[in-house]
């Protein structure tokens, strides 16, 4: 049993540094395209990787975990120098980053439902705290780059860690392993994504009777 919650814990920290590796990622990429310089490209970075699970570690009464563990700052600065040297490269992979957001986006949900459940939370409470890990960083992104918040607009993405959330429990409920329970989640909330934009699927827009007439 100690041996299946050590490995449990590692498959945990390793779903969280590739979160942050893809995350930040992203943000220093849009931060890029707004001609932002290079530290500036960090702080969007950095925010974009750990903004979603500072805001969680708040909630549940727990220190920050950035700043416990300084393995975020250097992922962070290694994903700047990743855009850095292969920056003429990274131009026509839009579709790349595209998955590599899914990815993160997949990959932070578990972690959020994950240190939920072992703070004591119930349900409902981890599949929120698990949205907001993976979407709130991607929308401090947005406001530091001066875009309308994705999560705000017709797209399915937080809505995807949701259901991700509503999919591990269920597995859950059925009697399935954590480690499967995780897999299943990051492998739903990605291809929810992929398929929403691929078919695109969105959420009703809420129209005011002004807008509607213009």
């Amino acid at each position: 049993m100690g041996t299946e919650l050590v490995e449990l814990n590692e498959l945990v920290t390793i779903f969280d540094y590739l979160g942050t590796f893809a995350f930040a990622i992203s943000g220093v990429r849009l931060a890029g395209a707004k001609n932002f310089d290079i530290f500036g490209a960090y702080v969007v970075g950095f925010v974009t990787a750990v903004g979603g699970g500072t805001i969680r570690d708040l909630c549940l009464g727990l220190t920050p975990f950035w700043m416990i563990q300084p393995s975020y700052v250097v992922i962070t600065a290694i994903a700047l120098l990743f855009v850095i040297v292969f920056k003429k490269h990274l131009i026509h992979m839009n579709n790349a980053f595209f998955i590599f957001d899914a990815l993160g986006l997949g990959l932070f949900t578990v972690v959020g439902l994950e240190k939920s459940l072992a703070a004591g939370f119930p349900f409902w409470v981890n599949i929120i705290m698990a949205a907001i890990t993976g979407a709130a960083g991607g929308m401090m992104r947005d406001v530091l780059i001066n875009e309308v918040p994705l999560i705000f607009r017709k797209d399915i993405y937080a809505v995807a860690s949701v259901l991700g959330g509503i999919i591990y429990y269920i597995a859950f409920s059925l009697g399935m392993a954590d480690i499967g329970c995780q897999v299943l989640c990051l492998v739903s909330v990605v291809l929810i994504r992929i398929l929403a934009v691929a078919f695109g699927v969105n959420l009703p827009s809420l129209r005011s009777e002004e807008s509607a007439r213009t």
